[in-house]
């Protein structure tokens, strides 16, 4: 209790406010779900009005993933980092440091939340609200798994380039109402940065867009099932060599993250914050990692598919036909798994006391029976293992991001700007006429 108190009493205003709201949001939602459960008329209006609700949780599981998410890719560059540069890294808070991530979060929410003198308070309140809901928007149209999605839409790749956009806005609000020169700088060189890299990153697709028919994301995925020799990137190559680049540069990642350039312009467009609101720019840019090797994995990569079709081998189960059985097997199995897995710890080590090895028998049965339930999940349901697989393929991604990040130097502004007009844009064009050429005259050849 003396934790809790000194952490609440180390809260600024807005962190409590936010806390206190948390806390009533998750016991407002535990006190729905009793009432939709136990409650008949309620479950009638509900299924009278699937779409609205079916839209309220995506929503609500979208925004809650957001927030573990962020921590987790933090985590990945601490540790991944150091291990580059021959350190330990975290290694203190949590096992082998993982929550670490979490306490820097919430060092953000007891940091005093302050508005520089001169500065246009409400837009400079309202800047970070706009670049993160722009980059949660998003992910909306992903794709996770077989039927695991919020919205599919035939214009599903149109929305996500226009909602993605939008997170510029955010920037510019954010340099031009801090009343500081460094950062206007950094809000003008974010708008000239995601104008001269959204041409060619737009145009990178098209390509793909010709081949596949469609701008669902869901439909791109269903195309590429199969092997690993259906996706995309093996016929669009260069066209994944330049939306990775340029996805790179409107996720203001290494080496293109000129808009926070330290060295030349201290912070960029959030010099001036701190706080909450300092927060939400840098979850913000945390998630875009995630959302842009999402969408690297959906176009070009097979989604949530395998990379070779599994045989069946028929060890599907449907729990629910074990009737009392499955009552007997989770009554008494943890306790036998418990006390097998406890005994030879106790019997080989003399000096051990029996409540030591039943703790550690505890934590190796439940290591073992989760193992078990995914792999029961993996062989039984479609949407898990698709889920796996679209994870496995999307950190993959998010590795390389912060293996640059450990790895390149940052390039110049003027590099930058020449790069997506000279080179990237020139590419682009390149790739969507041999693209198209192609198309036609494999048309012509089987007509």
């Amino acid at each position: 209790m003396t934790f809790v108190a000194r952490t609440w009493n180390r809260l600024t205003i807005p962190g409590r406010v936010l806390l206190g709201l948390l806390l009533l949001g998750g016991l407002l939602t535990v006190g729905l779900a009793l009432l939709i459960i136990f409650s008949e008329p309620i479950l009638e209006l509900l299924g009278a009005n699937l779409p609205l609700v079916r839209f309220v949780a995506a929503a609500t599981a979208v925004l809650l993933m957001t927030i573990p998410t962020a921590f987790l890719i933090i985590y990945m560059e601490m540790k991944i980092i150091a291990l580059m540069n021959l350190r330990v890294g975290p290694d203190r808070v949590g096992p082998f440091g993982s929550l670490l991530s979490v306490v820097h979060g919430l060092k953000v929410l007891m940091k005093e939340d302050f508005t520089p003198t001169g500065a246009d308070a409400s837009v400079f309140t309202l800047a970070p609200v706009v670049t993160y809901l722009a980059s949660v928007m998003t992910l909306l149209v992903i794709p996770f798994a077989p039927g695991l999605f919020g919205q599919d839409m035939n214009i599903a790749l149109l929305y996500f380039f226009a909602i993605s956009g939008l997170g510029v806005v955010g920037l510019l609000m954010g340099g031009w109402s801090s009343f500081n020169k460094y950062s206007l700088l950094g809000g003008l060189r974010s708008a000239a940065q995601v104008i001269s890299y959204e041409v060619p990153l737009v145009l990178s697709v098209v390509g793909l867009l010709i081949l596949a028919g469609t701008m669902s994301l869901n439909q791109l995925v269903l195309n590429q099932a199969g092997w690993f020799t259906d996706w995309y990137i093996w016929q669009q190559p260069l066209g994944f060599l330049i939306f990775f680049i340029a996805a790179t540069a409107e996720a203001n990642r290494t080496p293109f993250d000129l808009t926070e350039a330290d060295s030349e312009i201290v912070a960029g467009f959030a010099t001036e914050y701190s706080g909450m609101r300092f927060g939400f720019f840098f979850f913000a840019e945390y998630v875009n990692v995630f959302i842009v090797s999402a969408l690297t994995v959906t176009l070009f990569f097979g989604g949530w598919n395998a990379p070779f079709p599994f045989p069946d081998i028929g060890l599907a189960l449907d729990p629910g036909s074990l009737g009392i059985a499955l009552l007997i097997l989770v009554a008494v199995v943890p306790l036998v798994g418990i006390l097998i897995l406890a005994l030879p710890f106790y019997l080989l080590r003399s000096s051990m006391p029996f409540w030591q090895a039943l703790i550690i028998g505890f934590v190796l049965f439940n290591v073992v029976a989760v193992a078990a339930v995914l792999g029961w999940a993996f062989v039984s349901l479609e949407w898990v293992a698709g889920l796996l697989w679209f994870m496995l393929k999307t950190y993959s991604f998010v590795f390389i991001f912060v293996w640059m990040r450990g790895t390149l130097p940052r390039v110049r502004i003027d590099q930058l700007m020449g790069f997506a007009w000279k080179w990237l844009l020139p590419a682009s064009l390149l790739n969507l006429f041999v693209t198209a050429a192609a198309v036609i005259v494999v048309r012509e050849l089987r007509g």
